[in-house]
């Protein structure tokens, strides 16, 4: 019985914040996505593993940090030029409607504030502390962490997850992204199907199989003038070859790549194509923290993903 499963980013101006030059369309189109993305998922009844920034489920804060042990101006641009846009430095209305949503949804950590794990200078004081506080918020709102999607998917300090009580993470996608994706599915007719595995922490790694937003810009505008949305015909394959199988699709984006309505019609598009298959066949939908019970059963973590629930 082969299963699909999604993840999604949701950071708001997180995911941004520490670039010279946050991208203006995708920084504005968080809080759009985000809804629109939740509306899709209740449609068509499909639960998603949510990873959400945890300074988002905040209401306020001083923007200074004092006792976390971030680099130097690494809150910066919420102190100063996004002093006033609490649109994009807060969110709990928004995680609020994920975690009341009818469809099965899995509450994921994406860090407290989208630090980078794989990166030098990322000591384990920093990822520590990351991780702490994340559990410190998810704990005031009577919720646990026990999967964690590293930004950027730069994977690091997993002894420390494993030490946090974390149970599993989304791992680096074995398979490319955009053209060069296209053309080993398509021409070389390469799986996109990913293999779950327990790694020497006894962390489940659940690997990426498809980002939904790496084939953008002007090659996505001719493709789809000549042929039809690349990244649809992908993420069906993706589903096909599951449904045929035994294996696993694992598909994800973030809420801003959904920046106008040609967006919303690609995620329609795979929503409502999973939902046939799963209608037809005997394909699962399922969440990280679903595929990592089933790997790691004696880690007892489907038994907590579903009581935080409750």
């Amino acid at each position: 019985m082969g299963s699909v499963v999604i993840s999604l980013d949701a950071e708001l101006g997180w995911g941004f914040h520490d670039l010279v030059t946050p991208p203006a369309e995708r920084v504005e189109a968080g809080r759009r996505g985000w809804s629109v993305m939740l509306e899709l998922l209740e449609e068509f009844e499909v639960p998603a593993t949510w990873a959400v920034v945890g300074h988002l489920m905040l209401d306020n804060c001083d923007g200074v940090h004092d006792d976390h042990p971030a680099p130097e101006g690494w809150f910066a641009r919420e102190r100063d030029e996004w002093a006033d846009r609490e649109d994009l430095r807060y969110g709990p209305d928004l995680v609020a409607d994920v975690l009341a949503a009818d469809a099965d949804h899995e509450f994921a950590s994406h860090t407290f504030s989208h630090v980078l794990f794989g990166r030098p200078e990322t000591d384990r004081e920093l990822a520590v502390a990351e991780l702490e506080r994340s559990r410190e918020i998810a704990a005031e709102w009577n919720r646990s962490i026990d999967t964690l999607v590293y930004p950027r998917n730069d994977v690091g300090h997993r002894d420390v997850l494993a030490e946090q009580g974390i149970t599993a993470y989304r791992g680096r996608s074995p398979t490319r992204d955009g053209v060069r994706g296209l053309f080993d599915s398509t021409v070389r007719d390469r799986s996109m199907l990913v293999e779950p595995v327990v790694d020497e922490y006894g962390l489940v790694n659940v690997p990426a199989s498809l980002f939904l937003f790496g084939f953008e810009g002007a090659a996505r505008t001719v493709a789809e003038s000549i042929w039809a949305d690349p990244m649809v015909e992908l993420a069906r394959r993706g589903i096909d070859e599951a449904a045929r199988t035994d294996g696993l699709f694992h598909m994800w984006l973030h809420p801003n790549n959904l920046t106008d309505e040609r967006d919303d019609r690609r995620m329609r598009a795979i929503l409502s194509y999973l939902d046939r298959q799963r209608a037809a066949t005997d394909l699962r939908v399922e969440t990280i923290a679903d595929v990592a019970g089933r790997v790691a059963p004696e880690s007892g973590f489907s038994e907590r993903a579903t009581a935080s629930w409750q």
